[in-house]
């Protein structure tokens, strides 16, 4: 037998399948560690641990689930993305890793676009943000200059992992473009940039594709985990990419609905043409020469998990969502806003907050749940309705994570979307395109679409309903007004807080 390790490095755990020829997961494993946040708005990892968790991981499928190493031909990556690990001289880790998640850096994104505007977005095709990574270097380098000035190299957190399992540096375009470092237009680090913020642009490391060989396991780490030396080792992905990879985003007619405790809408672009002018995340693909755009629900998943604990918490999850059958499209006239952390996409605001708008006495438990529900899905159409203003059409919407669990909320998202819905059969996001991705480069696929259509596989379509698809754009347009309408109010909400609680 043959076998890929697909290693899915996330924000609080590692997850290692080992699949085979068929996309069938034969084993998984996976192992937890520590997230730290020494201060508000501080969120810190230790890289080293994230090579223990890997390796324990390594280890337990071939100890427990009896995997010889000589039967592991590759093994790739999907890794949680922006994070700042920053090496010496030595390859040695100099400060705690910046993870994606961290916000203490608004004061630098403000000073990139101080500096460069316009010209910033042009050349990323992003807005600086305070999950990126260049305004982490750049905290770094302003506060903490007696690390910035022994930095030799920059990596991401699966970048690191695999320079660890392989001896070699480099990092993939799919994650190097959320650095916010990379020239789109020229698939290379931007010396422009660098000049501006006086950075060495030899602390940027070798580029390489997703799917290129980046070396094989070394003699250290081999003695490390029980691996072979001859298993190959491929550049992975950005977890987003990953995840894309594993759904079969890879065709411009398709766009992926994410709803996990954050929500994304992630559509295949097939090359650098379009332009939303930062108004959403574009990335590299990892397919070659391919991109995507995302656009992020901070609180997708997280708004319902929020109303069910407070609201529901006796009722299993299956029952509290079934019941908004016993509603009615648009809640009975109500609405709901998923704004409960601020948001991203369309509205990058820290400030706003969410809101059920419409009240009154005859409204029940089920209409507020529904109400939710329909809330995340507007929240995304705002998102698709970026995509139709640039002329960028799709007919089909694979629905990953809660929003595919419940067949009420797949109806929900055709009737709202007014696009063909589908789940997929066997959903294993990113650590599945991470394994498509070792299964191309050892050579089992010449690509990653041959790769999909058999790894891939579609369940039941939703298709929308013309009424209900009539009412939900009427309601989308109320739904539309809300923003504006509240922003104010809930700045100055969110000032009492500070200054008063």
């Amino acid at each position: 037998m043959s076998y890929v390790l697909g290693i899915d490095l996330g924000t609080s755990s590692v997850k290692v399948s080992a699949v085979d020829k068929e996309g069938k997961i034969v084993a998984q494993q996976g192992y937890d560690y520590l997230l730290s946040q020494p201060k508000p708005g501080y969120s810190e990892q230790n890289p080293e641990d994230w090579v223990t968790a890997t390796t324990v991981a390594i280890d337990r499928l071939i100890l427990s689930d009896g995997l010889k190493p000589a039967e592991i031909e590759g093994i790739s990556y999907s890794g949680q993305m922006h994070g700042l690990v920053l090496l010496d001289q030595n390859n040695q880790v100099l400060r705690p890793a910046i993870s994606w998640n961290d916000t203490r850096t608004t004061a630098q994104c403000q000073e990139i676009l101080a500096v460069m505007g316009q010209e910033f977005i042009d050349i990323t095709r992003n807005v600086p943000l305070e999950g990126f990574t260049l305004p982490k270097i750049l905290w770094v380098k302003e506060n903490e200059p007696q690390i910035f000035n022994k930095v030799r190299t920059i990596l991401l957190p699966k970048d690191y992992l695999r320079y660890r399992m392989t001896g070699q540096i480099a990092m993939e375009y799919s994650d190097a473009a959320g650095t916010v470092m990379l020239d789109e237009g020229r698939k290379t680090w931007s010396q422009t940039i660098a000049e501006r913020f006086e950075l060495p642009i030899s602390i940027f490391p070798p580029l390489i594709e997703s799917i290129d060989l980046a070396g094989n396991i070394s003699d250290s780490y081999a003695t490390f985990s029980g691996l072979s030396t001859t298993t190959q080792i491929f550049g992975g992905a950005a977890d987003n990419a990953a995840g894309a990879i594993g759904a079969g985003i890879l065709a411009p007619n398709i766009v992926m609905s994410s709803i996990g405790t954050s929500g994304v809408v992630l559509k295949y672009e097939d090359s650098a043409d379009v332009n939303y002018n930062g108004s959403l995340h574009f990335f590299n693909h990892a397919i070659p020469n391919k991109y995507y755009t995302m656009g992020v629900t901070l609180a997708a998943g997280y708004s319902l998990a929020w109303f069910k604990k407070n609201f529901a918490p006796d009722l299993a999850f299956d029952q509290f969502v079934a019941a908004v059958a016993q509603s009615t499209v648009g809640a009975n006239g109500l609405l709901f806003t998923p704004y409960i952390v601020g948001e991203r996409t369309p509205y990058p605001d820290g400030d706003i907050r969410g809101s059920f708008i419409g009240i009154d006495g005859t409204h029940r438990r089920q209409d507020f749940t529904r109400a939710a529900l329909e809330g995340i899905v507007f929240s995304f159409a705002d998102i698709m309705a970026i995509f139709a203003d640039k002329g960028s059409d799709f007919d089909t919407v694979v629905s990953i994570g809660g929003g595919a669990k419940s067949p009420v909320w797949l109806q929900i998202q055709a009737d709202i979307f007014n696009k063909k819905v589908v789940s997929l059969k066997n959903e294993q996001g990113p650590g599945m395109g991470a394994a498509m991705i070792a299964a191309v480069g050892v050579g089992w696929f010449d690509s990653l679409q041959d790769c999909a259509n058999a790894f891939v596989s579609y369940g039941q379509a939703y298709h929308p309903n013309s009424e209900n698809v009539k009412k939900y754009q009427i309601l989308h347009k109320l739904y539309k007004k809300i923003y504006g309408q509240t922003a104010e109010i809930s700045h100055e909400l969110m000032a009492y807080r500070r200054n008063n609680l």
